[in-house]
């Protein structure tokens, strides 16, 4: 599957990948100052964005998305950095292709399922994709009866635009996110471990990352460290974007 995706910079190779009902623009905050020293390549996973959609979500498919990539882009080895589900993507690839991994930086997740936490989210979706929508703000009022915060509502509406009959509607596959979320909420590899410098990223607010992951994270990633970013929750790198950055620059340029 070739993946869409925006490539910026010049340098040693990063991928960049979102988390779910996201988009490539998710990380601009990240690529952007990366791109003065890297080049840095934002991709839109299966079912986002402007991406082919497709019936199948494993993270088995989601990684070979992302060999797929650089092999097209001539890309044999790449610093990877993802998000969320981009950072279960991320980790998969390292654990099943590690070959084609510099290093890995994965933000505020770890491997391991989850429980399913989105379930008011999907319903809100679903609420406006079964409305005949004039505009964002009218998108955001069905939504609100569901998602109390506005920060997340607002999060969601970057992927609403006008499909080619000039009508509302979700860029993301929503009917196959919501029929394989419990894929998505499942564990990546059990199998496998990788050696990859490998640093995880935590939002001190965020319950995403616990104490009780840690014999996960090591068991797979033996040369793992973390970092945590205080005043910041899950989307870490949207409220603490200096910080995150810092950490991964460090990370990055540490011999």
């Amino acid at each position: 599957m070739q993946l869409n995706y925006k490539q910026q910079g010049q340098g040693p190779h990063v991928i960049l990948i979102h988390g779910l009902f996201g988009s490539l623009e998710n990380l601009n905050v990240i690529a952007k100052p990366l791109s003065e020293f890297y080049t840095v390549t934002n991709v839109d996973l299966r079912n986002h964005g402007k991406s082919p959609h497709s019936d199948t979500m494993t993270y088995a498919a989601m990684a070979q998305d992302i060999i797929e990539l650089l092999t097209h882009l001539n890309i044999d080895k790449a610093h990877i950095i993802g998000h969320s589900m981009g950072g279960k993507v991320a980790m998969e690839l390292a654990l099943t292709h590690p070959e084609h991994v510099n290093k890995l930086i994965v933000l505020d997740i770890a491997p391991v399922s989850y429980p399913a936490r989105h379930t008011k989210i999907i319903q809100a979706l679903k609420a406006v994709a079964n409305e005949s929508i004039t505009d964002r703000k009218h998108a955001d009022a069905i939504m609100q009866p569901y998602i109390d915060e506005m920060g997340v509502r607002q999060f969601l509406l970057k992927s609403l635009a006008k499909n080619d009959e000039g009508n509302f509607a979700w860029r993301f596959n929503l009917l196959s996110l919501d029929k394989n979320y419990s894929i998505i909420t499942d564990n990546v590899n059990e199998n496998n471990s990788c050696l990859c410098d490998t640093l995880f990223i935590k939002g001190n607010d965020s319950d995403y990352i616990l104490a009780e992951h840690r014999a996960a994270i090591n068991a797979r990633f033996s040369n793992a460290s973390a970092k945590i970013i205080h005043g910041a929750g899950h989307w870490l790198h949207a409220q603490k974007p200096l910080a995150v950055n810092k950490a991964i620059n460090d990370f990055l340029t540490a011999i």
